[in-house]
């Protein structure tokens, strides 16, 4: 049976814990996040005021499209993403993705080169070939699959198969 004596939560201080909770997530990113959200932002501010390039909000994220032969990047709260891709779902999943990748930041701070960004390099740049003779995934390396799953939790979406 339901409880009825149990009142809906207050607007007001849903609102107001959800202000915090925005505060918090901008406060870590600017702190202990701040190597990997500095370059991106100067990238960012490069790419979108000098370069006029487009952006939108994506989460808690940035994302900027370029007319690049690359994938995705993520910089910390930032974002750079390929433009105009063929396929919708590589565009919707590369952004989940992406968006792994700022939580990511947001929980190892200075460490996110050395234990996302650097392998996440090699994989992609040094591993291509071996991913394709032996039918390996991008996403079966740790950092990847973890980007995908915490993409996924923090947007609220699931990758499309």
């Amino acid at each position: 049976m339901a409880d009825i004596t149990k009142k809906a939560p207050d607007k007001k201080e849903t609102n107001a814990k959800n202000a915090f909770l925005d505060f918090l997530f901008y406060l870590v990113q600017w702190t202990w996040g701040l190597p990997v959200n500095l370059a991106g932002g100067i990238a960012f501010l490069i790419c979108t005021k000098i370069k006029k390039r487009r952006w939108q909000r994506f989460g808690y994220s940035y994302i900027v499209y370029l007319p690049w032969k690359s994938g995705g990047l993520s910089l910390g709260l930032f974002i750079f993403m390929k433009d105009q891709h063929k396929s919708k779902k590589w565009t919707y999943n590369t952004r989940i993705h992406e968006y792994g990748h700022t939580w990511q930041c947001l929980l190892l701070g200075p460490l996110y080169y050395i234990v996302i960004a650097l392998p996440s390099m090699i994989w992609c740049n040094c591993f291509e070939g071996y991913r394709k003779k032996n039918n390996v995934s991008y996403y079966k390396l740790y950092c990847e699959a973890w980007a995908n799953a915490w993409g996924q939790k923090a947007a609220k979406m699931e990758m499309e198969k």
